[in-house]
């Protein structure tokens, strides 16, 4: 459930040890603005068959939360392109090219910290090679950018680090043990904190308030050279922050191929 300027969560808290994690790692307050708890949030399916059953899955884990449920719907988008849609997250697949990059979510917000739009692709480029074509990898990249057009960054990025048992938390064995594919106790306490307070207007739906609908984001920021500034970057992770000004900016938030 979300949408505006482009934002990608910043890492709050780096922790090797599973019992140390708390639920302190929102992605710098963004949040979809909304009327009441719990809200829907729509996943536009883009993705071809070989997805289908990991974005059901996504939507499903990130559906218990408390706060929160995801529909997944019919797509809007063209996935080679993946435009954003107001009110909601375009979820798309393709072979996006030897970018380097395996997965990525970006968000639009206004009005400070208010989400309008967001976007998850997954790049077949790398998915088709053996070692990202598992059940594993897939589900926690798909998890994971969902994750953070929630509102989520991660509770760990120390790839070398055990396991923390969410799809929240860089691994190179995503199997584990324990398995990083899904959320855990801590994602569902952070969107019951990020998502305590109600707004008085919401960015959900494709109907937005006046003062919401400047169109900053016509193009399909697919390219690194779109994304703006790199304002965090350790080893396989980044953050991109693009300003429109008027408070309108677009967050892109990428992991790395190895």
């Amino acid at each position: 459930m979300k949408g505006i300027t482009l934002i990608t969560l910043f890492l709050v808290a780096v922790l090797a040890l599973p019992a140390a994690v708390g639920a302190n790692h929102s992605w710098g307050g963004y949040h979809w603005a909304r009327t009441a708890n719990p809200f829907t949030l729509k996943l536009g399916d883009n993705v071809s068959g070989v997805w289908d059953t990991h974005l059901a899955t996504a939507s499903g884990d990130w559906s218990q939360s408390a706060v929160l449920d995801t529909s997944v719907v019919s797509g809007l988008s063209n996935p080679k392109n993946c435009k954003a849609t107001r009110g909601r997250v375009e979820v798309c697949n393709s072979k996006y090219g030897n970018n380097g990059w395996l997965g990525l979510a970006q968000i639009w917000v206004t009005s400070g910290l208010h989400i309008v739009q967001g976007v998850t692709k997954v790049n077949d480029t790398y998915f088709n090679r053996p070692a990202y074509n598992t059940t594993a990898w897939r589900n926690l990249v798909m998890c994971q950018e969902v994750g953070h057009t929630l509102g989520l960054d991660h509770q760990d990025e120390v790839f070398g680090n055990a396991n923390l048992g969410t799809c929240m938390d860089y691994t190179s064995l995503p199997s584990g043990p324990p398995s990083n594919e899904h959320p855990n106790a801590h994602d569902y306490e952070e969107l019951e904190i990020i998502y305590s307070h109600l707004d008085t207007f919401t960015t959900l739906g494709q109907t937005l308030r006046a003062s919401a609908k400047a169109d900053v984001a016509k193009g399909d920021f697919e390219n690194q050279s779109e994304w703006g500034r790199k304002v965090k970057g350790q080893g396989k992770t980044a953050v991109f922050e693009r300003d429109f000004g008027g408070g309108n900016k677009l967050f892109t938030f990428v992991i790395f191929a190895e």
